[in-house]
């Protein structure tokens, strides 16, 4: 099953500025594709990396260039995918295969696992004619379209997947729970620290 995987390394994660410089957004979203990555290939599937740019250094993985917004560009590859076939966002500092593999093993029309605000993280499609929208509550449209398309869905509840490192208070999790070079590139920068209200925040190192 081939599962890609959105990226696009101009100037993202704009969010954590007040933490990382520009070249350490750019090397933070790498690290993260690198697990994200790294995690499927200990699955079943067969990872496709869906870049808005040319990139280097992705060990032989395929690689799709769709020089266009998220919604479009993951909608072009669904219309020429046989079903299955799975999207995985790439910015997954806390991603592991087992959780991916709970992702994989449900068999129904849809599966999918959300990201915290309603966004959606993962999805597996066994359905045609789906197609995503990730503007807004993505989570709760996608499930009405596939609903709409005759499948049956799973909720995946995944605190790994479901956990994207958008804000600063994103960066605790990684510290706290990450694995892979996302979590390493962390650690070498900030360390964890109790604020004035006894909530656990980051600064650098």
């Amino acid at each position: 099953m081939k599962v890609y995987v959105p990226f696009s390394p101009e100037n993202p994660k704009t969010r954590l500025s007040s933490l990382l410089t520009d070249e350490e957004r750019v090397e933070f979203v790498y690290a993260c594709l690198g697990d994200v990555l790294e995690a499927l290939e200990k699955t079943d599937a067969e990872p496709v990396v869906l870049s808005t740019e040319p990139i280097d250094g992705l060990g032989g993985h395929e690689t799709v260039v769709r020089d266009e917004p998220l919604t479009p560009a993951v909608n072009a590859v669904l219309r020429k995918a046989e079903p299955p076939v799975g999207v995985v966002v790439a910015d997954l500092p806390l991603v592991t295969s087992d959780a991916l593999r709970r992702l994989f093993a449900p068999e129904e029309g849809f599966v999918v696992a959300p990201g915290r605000g309603g966004g959606t993280n993962a999805f597996i499609t066994r359905i045609s004619g789906f197609r995503v929208d990730y503007h807004g509550t993505s989570f709760l449209d996608h499930i009405e379209k596939a609903r709409e398309l005759g499948a049956d869905v799973r909720v995946i509840d995944s605190f790994r997947l479901s956990t994207d490192a958008d804000e600063p208070e994103d960066i605790v999790e990684v510290l706290l729970h990450g694995e892979g070079h996302a979590a390493e590139f962390a650690r070498e920068r900030f360390e964890l620290i109790e604020d004035e209200k006894e909530r656990v925040t980051v600064e650098r190192v």
